[in-house]
């Protein structure tokens, strides 16, 4: 298929649409997960050692859910996208070290997770900057 300057925008149109999508899922079903099954992400968190621990579940809780609803809503998406980025590197700082030693924490695991997010930042950054090219065209 000759891809003509037509279908460009609409082909692109679809890839961010199923993109944010998924990302808007790969959040919001995790922020719901935590209030769900709250004491088993309490106890990860107990074990990596972390401060705060009811405060930032709350509070990543919150951000995933309404971060997730607003990239599936295509709504404050740069906002929303830069706000996960930041909050998925902060996750691979303090869960997914895997350069720590923990009791019962495969660091293999976590570094394969820490790969993962970075994979994700890597796309919430994308996705901010389409979003702000796509605010600016128009």
């Amino acid at each position: 298929m000759v891809q003509t300057t037509q279908t460009r925008p609409v082909i692109q149109g679809i890839l961010i649409l199923v993109g944010r999508s998924l990302l808007g899922l790969y959040f919001l079903l995790p922020g719901v997960a935590k209030f769900l099954d709250w004491e088993r992400h309490i106890s990860l968190m107990e074990t990596h050692e972390m401060p705060l621990i009811t405060l930032l579940l709350v509070t990543a809780g919150i951000c995933q859910i309404i971060g997730g609803i607003c990239l599936l809503v295509n709504r404050q998406v740069v906002i929303a996208a830069l706000g996960l980025a930041a909050m998925v590197v902060l996750i691979n700082a303090n869960i997914h070290d895997f350069w720590n030693v923990y009791e019962g924490v495969n660091p293999e695991r976590e570094a394969q997770n820490f790969v993962k997010n970075l994979g994700i930042f890597a796309g919430l950054l994308l996705l901010a900057a389409m979003a702000q090219d796509t605010t600016e065209s128009h």
